[in-house]
């Protein structure tokens, strides 16, 4: 159940996209002066040494923000990749990329003193790192880590008291159940707060339970009357093949998604740029797309 450690896979190509959006809708959100409630599902340590031993065990920040950084001395970003660009430089000396900032301290980064953020964390390992990473931000009551499981955990904080809140999810998918986990909680959420801004992360892998959950969440966005926004990075080709020396060669991940259900207005707009340059900017190979779609 604890296999699963962020730190192998922090900054690769499901993080740029993850947290692109992330920071899109949170530059939105905190506009208005009402206080916001960010509710972390699944927070990890929410800091990274991408020169430590778990990031460079699978290096797959190198085709993720390594790349897109190395790429930005002569490429123009379009804004919403600038803005995660920035955000993460903001974390480090110089134009070295060492440090990664998880989603706990990218939210952190951008919330008001009167906002909230809520993170939950079950893994022993990780929950030690996020308490003391979290301890030198000295934000104090501002930031609750709770060593709780995240699905059941926001529960008791929707509906928030100023009746705004973004709830993020993106758990590991390591236990095939975290699929059903993840619909039972939006469901419930929207029953709990159904003006909240919910979303999903996702892995796009061969299995029948990753291709429905968009499909699902769409449905379930849609019997809601809810507007919804889906969008998608494919940075290869997912097929297993064969070495010279005949070993199966699989690819690791292909691409990600994240679904959204009530987004920003703007999200669609500042997507529609950046998510073409990330395909192209992020490609491993001819496969390389994506997708945008959105519904009201």
């Amino acid at each position: 159940m604890f296999s699963y450690r962020h730190a192998f896979h922090a900054g690769n190509h499901a993080d740029v996209l993850k947290h692109t959006v992330l920071i899109a809708a949170l530059q939105y959100l905190t506009e208005k002066d009402a206080a916001l409630t960010v509710l972390d599902t699944h927070a990890g340590a929410g800091l990274y040494r991408l020169d430590g031993d778990y990031a460079k065990t699978s290096a797959e920040a190198a085709d993720g923000i390594l790349r897109l950084a190395a790429a930005s001395a002569s490429t123009p970003l379009t804004p919403a990749l600038q803005a995660y660009l920035e955000l993460v430089r903001s974390f480090n000396t110089g134009h070295s990329t060492k440090v990664y900032p998880g989603s706990p301290f990218i939210i952190q980064h951008l919330l008001r003193a009167h906002d909230k953020l809520k993170l939950f964390e079950l893994h022993p390992s990780d929950m030690r790192s996020l308490a003391g990473n979290v301890a030198q931000l000295e934000a104090g009551r501002q930031v609750a880590v709770l060593h709780e499981d995240g699905f059941e955990g926001i529960k008791k904080f929707l509906p928030p008291p100023a009746r705004r809140a973004l709830v993020l999810c993106d758990p590991s998918y390591e236990i095939k159940s975290d699929y059903g986990k993840v619909l039972d909680m939006v469901q419930d959420s929207l029953k709990r707060f159904a003006t909240g801004t919910y979303a999903v992360w996702y892995p796009i892998i061969p299995r029948p339970e990753a291709h429905d959950l968009p499909r699902r969440l769409k449905t379930m966005a849609q019997k809601a009357g809810k507007s919804w926004l889906h969008a998608t990075l494919t940075v290869k080709s997912s097929k297993i093949t064969e070495t010279l020396e005949g070993q199966t060669k699989r690819p690791g991940l292909p691409a990600s998604g994240m679904f959204l259900i009530n987004p920003p207005h703007t999200l669609k707009a500042a997507l529609k740029d950046a998510l073409p340059q990330m395909a192209t900017l992020l490609a491993q190979d001819k496969h390389a797309t994506h997708t945008l779609e959105s519904g009201s």
